[in-house]
């Protein structure tokens, strides 16, 4: 389904010029998601766990990359990158699919269980974004036991008619040029707007000549890495109905990526292989590409004192990586259709959640809902990896708010959550024989030729949280949140057994595995003084049984393979927190301070987690005026000494960033210039796809976008 023709996007642009033209009159009629600050300490105050909102107008500032990276100026909020245009999203050292991102109320279902996988989505198709720092297991299940990143549905423009968007984008360090256009329609009743997005890329650039893969030297010739060029393409339709209190949504997206992979990180080392072949936008094998298409709807009722919403969602995620054939052991065929096929994932998803929300009066509330979840993901290609299973889950919760007086609220609640997995097994008698041949014992090659083990579980736990949120006088605002929450393992971590290319190891499962489950603390002080505010929120975490992959110092017989890891349950500790400091200094001119820090500890090995990230601080000068504005950052990344057995201390670094924006209110048209690594210094990300290959973050990157509104 994806979409194919550039030109569409020209032509359609060019139109919407022509339309400004004559549709001066309308000029402010788009609305600009700016969310005032009232409203955005009424939300602060909603929930007991630490939380930020981030709107329309500070994510498109901070849209130098995608938008994970943009979230990452949130204390608290990493991005684990893969490459220069795709992330996924950490919170307080927690990933992967324990974190929850949800989209028009319909959590995002995609590859989360591996490094090397993305999260599609049309970073310009936003207009805000929650971000829940903590537990959130009671609304949205198992899979947000680190947080949730939702990113709310598109309101009713203030004022009815036609509306819409157009931004050009470019940056200097892959040699990126994007563009997204909007075009919307808004009556008392109806609201219907589409989207196109489309986004090209080219090889990046990093401040290094030489790699290390797999302990050989790779070269960079031109210290750009061939074949990480790529392109996106994303597409969707949102409307939305109200009449009296009925209201609906209905959303249609497809958001396709395509890029390549660093031959010097994939498969076998091989330098003749990264030569330069004169051109940095060609996308030659190895490639991967995703096709993710969902489709939502949402429905609101209200009458009395009750508030009944329903949200239902479809997704179909299929992903594919390419390489030359190639076998790491003899008696392989080549299949006789797509022989270059290397792994495919066809993962589909339907989702629905019911809630009533009941006010008893104007200071109880109570919610009760269920919610249902089925998943089936068939998987192919010549180098077997993620097993075909299907997945289904189910919960129940109950939540209850008490506001005994103005300044103040508690809220409690039960949830109980049900799975059942069924994952098949797959077996390569070819690699049987290999190691057979290569004098390992029958029952060696009997254990290891089993590249996926069939497991048929169930599982069922409950999580709990009660918190207080106090507002006792002025500004001030305090936190205080426990609770118990819990995440039910995957089909990697229960099955798989083989090499898993994309990161680099032998990986293997644990069919026994039971559910992760622990207790969470976390507060929130917000406080304010004329013109400082001061925020700190402190966490602690303690799991009794928490998956990692361990590595168990055993080496694998299967080619290229190096290590065994295994994914294995320990009690774990996480501890930290966040610190903000804003003060206005003088009219326009204001500083902001920020820093977090996150400590794991696996209680079995007396070492840190894997993907622990390191203490980061912001130093940002700002000046904003009425129609222009502009930024200086110092980041600071600390040395990350505190890892796991399988990783490498990473050293820490100094960046400089400089930032501005300026509005032309007449012709509705804003122009945003960032310089990230103004001093191209080179560093690494600790939590990078590419760390484990000593690929450095990207030098000096600079990025203008430009944006027009009617």
């Amino acid at each position: 389904m994806q979409i194919r023709h550039l030109s569409v996007c020209i032509a359609a642009t060019c139109l919407t010029f022509s339309l400004w033209a004559q549709e001066k009159s309308i000029n402010d009629t788009l609305h600009h998601a700016v969310v005032s600050d009232s409203y955005k300490r009424s939300l602060l105050k909603r929930n007991a766990t630490a939380s930020e909102l981030l709107e329309k107008d500070f994510l498109d500032r901070h849209l130098s990359g995608n938008i994970v990276q943009a979230l990452e100026n949130i204390p608290g909020v990493q991005s684990m990158d893969i490459g220069s245009s795709f992330s996924k999203p950490m919170i307080r050292g927690q990933g992967f699919s324990r974190i929850a991102v949800a989209e028009n109320g319909v959590k995002q279902e995609g590859q989360q269980w591996g490094a090397d996988h993305g999260l599609e989505i049309d970073s310009y198709n936003i207009s805000s974004i929650e971000v829940l720092k903590g537990p959130a297991s009671l609304l949205y299940g198992s899979d947000a036991m680190g947080g949730v990143i939702e990113i709310h549905k598109p309101e009713f423009p203030s004022k009815k008619g036609i509306y819409g968007e157009a931004v050009l984008t470019g940056k200097s360090v892959n040699g990126s040029l994007g563009t997204s256009l909007m075009l919307g329609y808004s009556s008392d009743k109806w609201m219907v707007q589409g989207r196109y997005t489309e986004l090209h890329f080219g090889d990046l650039h990093v401040p290094t000549d030489t790699v290390v893969y797999m302990t050989v030297l790779v070269p960079l010739e031109g210290r750009k890495m061939k074949n990480t060029a790529g392109y996106e393409r994303d597409a969707s339709v949102f409307a939305s109905y109200r009449n009296g209190g009925y209201k609906a949504t209905l959303s249609v997206s497809n958001a396709y990526q395509k890029s390549g992979f660093f031959p010097g990180a994939h498969g076998i080392p091989d330098a003749s292989r990264l030569h330069d072949d004169g051109s940095s936008y060609n996308i030659e094998l190895p490639y991967s590409w995703v096709d993710h298409v969902k489709i939502s709807s949402g429905h609101q009722y209200t009458w009395d004192s009750n508030i009944l919403t329903a949200d239902l969602g479809y997704q179909y995620n299929h992903r594919e990586e390419w390489s030359a054939f190639h076998t790491h052991y003899p008696g392989q065929d080549m299949p006789s259709t797509d022989p270059d096929k290397e792994l495919a994932f066809m993962l589909h998803t339907g989702s629905g959640t019911l809630r009533l929300r009941h006010f008893h009066s104007a200071i109880l509330e109570e919610s009760i809902g269920v919610s249902a979840q089925c998943q089936w993901n068939a998987a192919g290609g010549y180098s077997f990896l993620m097993p075909d299973y299907r997945r289904q889950t189910a919960g129940a919760f109950w939540l209850a708010t008490w506001k005994p007086t103005p300044r103040m609220s508690v809220t409690g609640g039960l949830r109980y959550d049900w799975g059942h997995i069924d994952i098949k097994s797959h077996i390569d008698n070819n690699l049987g024989d290999y190691l057979i041949q290569q004098g390992y014992s029958a029952e060696e090659a009997a254990k290891y030729k089993v590249v996926s083990t069939a497991t048929n579980r169930h599982f069922g736990d409950f999580s709990a949280s009660a918190g207080i949120v106090w507002n006792p006088a002025g500004e001030h605002l305090f936190k205080l949140n426990i609770g118990r929450s819990f995440h039910l393992p995957g089909a990697n971590e229960l099955a798989i057994n083989g090499v898993h290319h994309g990161t680099f190891r032998h990986e293997q499962g644990d069919p026994g595995l039971d559910s992760e489950h622990g207790w969470q603390f976390d507060a929130l002080a917000d406080l304010k003084w004329g013109r400082i505010e001061l925020e700190f929120s402190p966490f602690f975490s303690r799991y009794s049984n928490y998956i990692f992959l361990d590595p168990t110092g055993k080496w694998s017989p299967l080619p290229h393979s190096g290590q065994i890891y295994r994914y294995t349950g320990t009690a774990a500790r996480f501890w930290g927190g966040e610190v903000e400091l804003h003060v206005s200094i003088w009219k326009n001119l204001k500083y902001n301070f920020s820093g977090d820090y996150v400590n794991t500890f696996n209680e079995t090995s007396r070492t840190a987690l894997s993907f622990s990230p390191p203490p980061t601080m912001r130093n940002i000068l700002a000046w904003e005026g009425e129609r222009w504005g502009a930024e200086a950052e110092l980041q600071s990344i600390a040395t990350q000494k505190r890892i796991a057995h399988n990783e490498d201390i990473t050293p820490g670094a100094t960046l400089l960033h400089l930032g501005g924006h300026m509005s032309f209110r007449k012709t509705g048209i804003e122009l945003s210039i960032a310089i990230r690594n103004l001093l191209n210094t080179k560093y690494y990300n600790h939590l990078s796809f590419y760390r484990k290959v000593e690929i450095p973050e990207p030098g000096r990157n600079l990025s203008i976008t430009l944006r027009k509104t009617f």
